[in-house]
């Protein structure tokens, strides 16, 4: 089956400069082995940056033994779905690319929450 995002239509690509994903093919897309769920196509801030810090997930420093560059404001991740409805919960949820986000998505955030975060086009 292809993967899905939230409104049941095939999932685009979060990112790929920093590559992102759990399987770092640029897809917020998740199977079983994929404990965290990455399935939030977000774009960070310093606010959201920090509070994940602050909960012990250090987004900021690079750690290139996972494969990971390192974050900053501006970048497209894909974020785990609990970590980013935590970040909602205390005021500091980032954008989200609602065509990237996958499906699984609602299994942990309503549809309404995410689209009140929808990422703002500059059209």
């Amino acid at each position: 089956m292809a993967d899905k995002n939230i409104f049941n239509e095939p999932l685009k690509s979060c990112c790929t400069d920093p590559l992102t994903g759990f399987y770092r093919d640029g897809l917020c897309r998740t199977d079983t082995f994929d404990s965290g769920r990455h399935v939030v196509c977000a774009v960070m801030t310093d606010e959201f940056l920090q509070f994940s810090l602050s909960r012990g997930n250090d987004l900021i420093t690079p750690r290139p033994d996972y494969r990971f560059p390192g974050l900053k404001a501006g970048d497209r991740w894909c974020l785990c779905a609990l970590r980013w409805k935590e970040a909602l919960e205390h005021g500091c949820a980032p954008q989200v690319e609602l065509e990237a986000t996958a499906i699984e998505a609602l299994n942990f955030i309503p549809m309404n929450e995410l689209v009140k975060h929808a990422l703002k086009s500059d059209a």
